[in-house]
């Protein structure tokens, strides 16, 4: 396990492209990203490994979306968020998983060829990019829950056997 000074040394030089770049600061990709993950493996280009762990988390919401959107071979409670989704909702999330598939477009396009100023365009951009969907994202979900909570109360009446 590595130790506190190699987080230590993350932030650091993060710190240092964060400037020169204007970057978000540090916690703030911390709390959206698990940036601190970086400093368990070296690294000579710190940008690049900032860019793939916004591009995972990016990638793991556009399969999830991909699930409700598509429902093949998908766990059960995927069918159960689906009918919960009313039209506005459904439409909301196919929106939301079209701006993810760009985003994954241009991760892939960093993922074969590197340029750092597109590197850090992509990150500036998908932060940006983050704090808005996470927000759309958060106002679906509250509406599953709500529903979901309606949904087991009517039922929870019912018998069980």
């Amino acid at each position: 396990m590595k130790d506190k000074s190699d987080l230590d040394g993350l932030k650091k030089k993060y710190e240092e492209i964060m400037k020169k770049h204007n970057l978000p600061s540090f916690k703030e990709m911390n709390e959206d990203f698990q940036i601190e993950k970086i400093s368990e493996s070296e690294t000579e280009i710190l940008i690049r490994e900032v860019r793939k762990f916004m591009g995972d988390k990016i990638l793991n919401y556009m399969r999830f979306i991909e699930n409700i959107l598509n429902p093949m071979n998908v766990p059960i409670f995927i069918f159960s968020i689906i009918k919960l989704l009313d039209v506005e909702e459904k439409k909301k999330v196919s929106e939301i998983y079209k701006e993810l598939m760009k985003k994954e477009i241009q991760f892939i396009e960093l993922d074969l060829e590197f340029n750092e100023e597109k590197e850090i365009r992509f990150i500036k951009d998908s932060y940006e990019f983050w704090q808005r969907i996470k927000k759309d994202m958060l106002k679906i979900i509250d509406k599953i829950n709500k529903k979901w909570d309606n949904k087991f109360e009517a039922n929870s009446k019912g018998y069980f056997g």
